[in-house]
């Protein structure tokens, strides 16, 4: 059974339909996810609240070879700087859609549309004459996805109506919005709804209005 190449297909822009094949299938690649969040301090308390604020994009990161030391590149065949500088001209700037181009690498099963967010060029071994005869390519693909794709799973949502809550001891404005809004600093939407001019003008045991988030933009609430 042939060994099936790896290639980065370029998806958007002035080359778009273009395959370029991976000389080396990689060893071995790590697909990394993060989430951002947000710290809020509240004085009195002994650390900061900590907010949801979105998920970040999947990155995709390998480490890639190419190589002609033993196998010289035929006349009017490109070398491996030159190969190098092709992966390098993905970060460029395309004329036609004013941003670098989307691409795709494929490899088997796995499929992964992104940009290229980072590209490292280590060259490793040079011929007689000073030409680059071996090059490691580092690169990291930020996944790519259109806005659609992104709502097709929305996550929560705003509320949409009042609700009444009651205060604990030691319970602030502060931590009813982080509570209610993910954002300590919504708690002058409750002030305001509750005609309080002073936020520290509340006690426990005492009932309060939380009002919808008209800004829809704004921190998601819960029900």
């Amino acid at each position: 059974m042939a060994l099936e190449k790896a290639t980065i297909d370029i998806v958007s822009g002035t080359n778009a339909g273009e395959r370029i094949p991976v000389l080396f299938n990689p060893t071995d690649y790590t697909i990394e996810r993060s989430n951002s969040y947000k710290t809020t301090s509240i004085p009195g308390l002994g650390g900061p609240l900590i907010h949801f604020i979105n998920g970040e994009a999947d990155v995709l990161s390998m480490e890639l070879f190419l190589d002609d030391y033993t196998d010289k590149p035929k006349a009017g065949a490109k070398g491996v700087r030159e190969q190098a500088d092709k992966f390098a001209a993905l970060l460029e700037i395309d004329n036609n859609q004013h941003a670098p181009p989307i691409v795709r690498f494929v490899w088997g099963k796995l499929s992964f549309t992104a940009i290229i967010e980072k590209l490292t060029r280590k060259f490793l071994l040079f011929q007689a004459d000073g030409v680059p005869a071996r090059v490691s390519l580092g690169v990291s693909f930020k996944e790519y996805r259109t806005l659609p794709e992104l709502l097709r799973n929305p996550r929560l949502q705003s509320a949409d109506k009042s609700k009444r809550r009651v205060i604990v001891a030691r319970d602030s404005l502060w931590l009813l919005a982080s509570r209610e809004y993910h954002d300590p600093a919504r708690w002058r939407e409750i002030a305001e709804a509750n005609d309080l001019d002073d936020p520290r003008d509340i006690a426990a045991g005492d009932w309060v209005r939380v009002p919808p988030l008209e800004n829809v933009d704004g921190p998601v609430g819960r029900f």
